[in-house]
Formats: structure tokens, sequence, C-alpha cells
């Protein structure tokens, strides 16, 4: 944190403090602890979220799903599509007081353009990004693209606007300097890992003029300080929420549901009506899962209901599915994966023999302290092993698997086979913002496979315009990741947030957000 930014905080705190009374402070309780700071060098959804509190972004998804404008205040395209000419809003300063300026946007896209997939692809086609004065900022193509606003206002991974001298950062290194533009502040100094994550009211803040919606809208900061607090044991934060310690609990355990319901103080919301995929992530770069017959075999042994049955066991909040892209959306269809995830171990054996396995043990990592994710690693073990794999489960927090999972080392050096995670709807149901399938090798997301087909499917996706063909490619792509898995998505699930009846406010969207939040 800068000196300018560390002033600013003081001074807000020295008139927070002569008003004690009227400070209000919410308290939450999120799905993981924040051990990492940089949004654009981890996927990691807690430092996303964290992303949306501090930084602020040029495009944003509202609550259905349109991307609108959010720093940018106007912009216009050539008429052969392939100069990209955009403005920012008046009045923006990052937390230190400086403005925000189009010198600053440039490096932020440039080295958010290098890590995400979406981001990868839209450069594939960029000829040029330059600053054109203090406001305004133009992208030049070397083919026109209809991807432009939907890369720049993607809820996962959005390129977040930081001052160019962070924005400069090697991108393989993580930033130390949070200092950003968005209607909180991050208290650096009272960050303790484990223990509480703090942010205050931005006073420089300059909202939009609309209402929130979603991700976009006016961005108004509504209670004084949020804190996050780390209690890795989802019922311990449930009790805490119904003697009215905690305001929120992100993903409150589902066997809780009923002891909440019958509380009066209570509400339960469910703020992502689209839903999530489980998902068990392939690491192509070793034996065992160098082999597409051996990733094929998982896909066989792997059965979704006992995954879902595992973490969340409530069949009313969960939906096995064959479809790669989600079910009930645009591009859903079970092609490729009718006969798998089923459980078939004798189908399982005989691609393992077909694929040479010699007992190589299958590192998987575990996360340990993140309810949703906690009961998945010990299915995957016990069905992998059934169809005659060795498994070396390892477990951790979802911190050290979230910095453990970007490491290339050899499985038995520190690094990885495999590991679960999940994804919000909206970041998988489009094959353009789902990372799973972008298999560009070394800059792919971590488990880097590589597979030109696959990408070519994936860039002839981007550059049709046709609904139909589009439809197409999407089941040919799906069809190309059964024969050559890059992963293996395991149904489809959801989960209220909990809260105390006095807040108010909380916006309906795939990423969880404090700004438009009351508490009275």
């Amino acid at each position: 944190m800068s000196k300018r930014t560390l002033g600013l905080l003081v001074v807000c705190m020295l008139g927070w403090a002569g008003s004690a009374q009227a400070q209000k402070t919410l308290r939450a309780v999120n799905h993981s602890d924040l051990k990492i700071l940089d949004p654009i060098w981890t996927t990691a959804y807690i430092v996303r979220n964290h992303g949306y509190m501090i930084y602020d972004t040029l495009f944003a998804l509202d609550g259905n799903l349109e991307v609108k404008p959010q720093m940018v205040d106007k912009w216009s395209t050539s008429d052969d599509r392939l100069t990209w000419t955009f403005t920012l809003r008046d009045g923006l300063e990052f937390h230190d007081g400086t403005p925000v300026t189009a010198a600053d946007v440039v490096p932020s896209l440039e080295r958010w353009a290098v890590r995400d997939p979406l981001g990868q692809l839209l450069w594939t086609k960029v000829t040029e990004v330059k600053a054109l004065d203090a406001r305004t900022f133009q992208i030049v193509l070397k083919a026109p693209t209809g991807i432009m606003l939907q890369a720049l206002g993607k809820p996962s991974g959005n390129p977040f606007i930081m001052p160019r001298r962070i924005a400069e950062t090697d991108p393989s290194r993580q930033i130390e300097d949070t200092t950003g533009s968005g209607p909180f502040i991050f208290v650096k100094e009272e960050w303790k890992p484990g223990d509480k994550t703090v942010y205050v009211k931005n006073p420089r803040y300059k909202p939009r003029p609309e209402p929130a919606s979603g991700l976009a809208g006016g961005k108004i900061a509504k209670v004084d300080r949020v804190e996050w607090v780390a209690i890795p044991d989802q019922h311990t934060a449930v009790n805490a929420l119904l003697k009215g310690e905690i305001d929120i609990v992100e993903t409150p355990p589902h066997d809780q549901f009923k002891a909440m319901e019958a509380d009066k103080n209570i509400k339960l919301l469910n703020l992502n009506k689209w839903g999530n995929q489980y998902v068990f992530r392939f690491n192509q770069l070793y034996k065992p899962f160098d082999n597409a017959k051996i990733r094929q075999a998982a896909l066989y042994a792997f059965n979704q209901k006992d995954f879902l049955d595992g973490a969340i066991g409530d069949a009313k909040w969960y939906k096995p599915c064959k479809a790669m892209f989600m079910c009930d959306a645009p591009h859903a269809s079970f092609k490729g994966f009718e006969d798998k995830f089923d459980s078939n171990f004798n189908k399982a054996r005989e691609l393992l023999k077909e694929g040479g396995y010699d007992g190589t043990p299958v590192v998987l990592m575990h996360s340990t302290d993140v309810y949703v994710l906690a009961e998945l690693a010990p299915v995957a073990k016990a069905l992998l092993e059934r169809a005659g794999m060795k498994v070396d489960m390892q477990s951790m927090d979802w911190q050290v698997l979230v910095s453990r999972r970007a490491r290339k080392d050899r499985p038995d050096k520190g690094g990885w086979n495999a590991f679960l995670t999940s994804s919000a709807s909206v970041d998988i149901a489009d094959p353009l913002a789902n990372p799973y399938i972008n298999a560009v090798g070394d800059n792919a997301w971590f488990g880097w496979p590589k597979d030109d087909e696959l990408v070519k499917l994936r860039d002839a996706f981007a550059d049709e315009t046709d609904a139909a063909k589009r439809k197409e490619l999407a089941v040919a792509m799906q069809v190309r990741v059964s024969e050559n898995p890059t992963h293996a998505f395991l149904g489809q699930w959801n989960t209220p947030l909990a809260m105390r009846r006095n807040v108010n406010g909380m916006l309906e969207s795939p990423v969880t957000i404090f700004w438009n939040i009351e508490k009275k």
C-alpha cells in the first residue's frame, strides 16, 4: 500500500473514530479465507471477490447477464470494426487520490490477457492497444471479432484496472501493492490470514448513476467497514450467525438449513440462480494423466451422484448433468458423454490397460476447509481405486491448494496430478469463458492441456455469428473433450446464502458482492 493510500486510510479512520456510534460494520464468513491478493494471478473465487471489493472494471454483467459499461463512459468502433475506441468516465480516482487514466488501463489489459483464457483468445486478434489521451484508449484488431465486450465484461477473470506501476508487474509474479479504485479500500495492516480481512468504505469512489444490478450499475458502499472473518468450520460459522456474532455466511452447510429456517432472525437467499458445476481437473504434464486413455478411464469410473451426495447430500440442491456446458443452458448436449459418469469400472479397467497404466500413483490434492469441496476428493479417491488406480490423497487448505496448483513441478517433487474445484455456471456455459477447455498448453489454465483440434474449434466458435452453427461447434468441442479429456464435470449444485434479517440489499449475482448492502 502506498504512503498516500495509508494517509487516506488514517484520515478515514480518524473521522469514523469520532462518530463510532454511527459506524456500521458488516461481518461475513466466506467460502474460503483470503491468502492471495492478486486477482489476475489466480482464478480462485475468494480472490476474485476481493478484486471486486477494491478494483473497478471497464464493463460488467448486470442482473440479466448483459454487458454494461462500468468505468467506460462511451465507446465506438470503426466502419471496418477493426478499431475500438473507449473513453473513461470523468472523475475516476485510485485510492491514493491519483486519477485513473488510459495509461493505467493499457498495462492492466496487457497483464490480464497473458493469464485469462478469453483474454488470450482476444489478444490473438489484437494488433495494438494504446492510450490516446488521459481518458481515451484504443484497441486495434487484425480481424473483426464479436467477443470484445464479452471478454472485457466477463464476471470471473475480469480485467481489473490497476495503477500503471502495479499493472506492469510480471504476470507470473503476484502483486504486493493493493491500490485500486473500487468502492472499498483493503486495510492491509489489519489483514491476518486465518483470522480476518478488513475493508473500509472508499470516500473517493464515484459510482455510476444507474441503480446497482448484478456486477453493474452504481456501486454504493452503504456500510463503513466490511470484515471477512475466517471460520473454517461452516457449522461453527452458522452458530455464530444464529448468535448474531456474524451477519452473513456465504456457503452454509445444507444440513443446517432447517435450523436456520426455524430462526426468525435468519433468512436464506439464493443469489446465484444459475448454479455451479463441480470439476475434476487433470494435470496433463505428467503420468498417468498425460495419456488420454487413462483420463477417459477416470470419466468411466466417476459417478456424478456419488460426488453430489457426498458434497451436498440433499437432492433438492443438486442435479446430475452430462452436459459439459450445463443443463438448461443454450449449448446443452449429452453427446460424447452418454455412457460416462456411471461408474462403469469394467470399461475403466479396460482403458487403463489400453493406456498402459503402470501403477503410477495419482497425487490428488484435497481441500479440507471449503465446505462445498471438502468431501469431493475422498469420493474421487474411492472411485479411482475401485477402477484399479493408486491414489495418494494429500490434504491441505484451499489457499495452499490454490498456490500449489500453479506449480509445474513433478508430482513427487511438490507438484500434483489432480484436484477438484467448482465453477459458477456463468463461467461454464459459455465455451469461450470456460477455462477448462482452453487447451493451449503452457498458457492454459492449471493442468496445461494442449489440443490443437480443440483450440481450432474454440477459435471457430469465437468467429462464428450464426447461433445454429455456434451450437454445432459447441457440441463438437464437447465430443472432442470426451475423446481427449481436459477435465471431468461432476454435476450441478446450488446453495443459498444465509444472513441476519437486519441485512438487506444483497444483489442477485454469480459473484458475492458487498456494495448496496444495508445493515439496520
